[in-house]
């Protein structure tokens, strides 16, 4: 499995590294910029990511605008919903109004609550089938 964690926290991006690097290769975005880069990156080597962590509220561009751009690319090369990267939207925040975003305008698979517990998020992981 190849992660792209996008956490601009030091301390949240070392847990979620933590959490995940047992089941695959963590490539890691300090904000939503480094996200869509390294995305558009991973995708013209040939080599996509299968999981990516982002944290909602991250400097230069937030977590909510760097997933739509992500999905905009996967559009624009015809990938179709069922094989869209899986993207696991984290914040702080709990409201309504932020989950809302996260799904309807960004388009994430799935949204947790800091602090992350590594079980439900492993849960979700192999709900998705990257980890047996």
């Amino acid at each position: 499995m190849r992660v792209l964690i996008a956490e601009d926290d030091s301390t949240s991006r070392s847990f979620m590294r933590s959490f995940l690097e047992p089941y695959g290769d963590c490539d890691l975005a300090l904000n939503g910029a480094e996200a869509v880069d390294a995305f558009k990156l991973a995708n013209e080597e040939g080599k996509p990511y299968d999981l990516i962590c982002m944290d909602v509220m991250m400097p230069e561009m937030d977590g909510i605008t760097a997933l739509k751009a992500i999905r905009d690319m996967e559009k624009a090369a015809g990938v179709v919903k069922e094989d869209e990267v899986k993207v696991v939207m984290t914040t702080a925040l709990d409201s309504p109004k932020d989950v809302i975003e996260a799904y309807y305008r960004g388009g994430c698979t799935d949204y947790l609550t800091k602090p992350i517990d590594r079980q439900t998020l492993i849960d979700l992981i192999k709900g998705y089938g990257l980890i047996g």
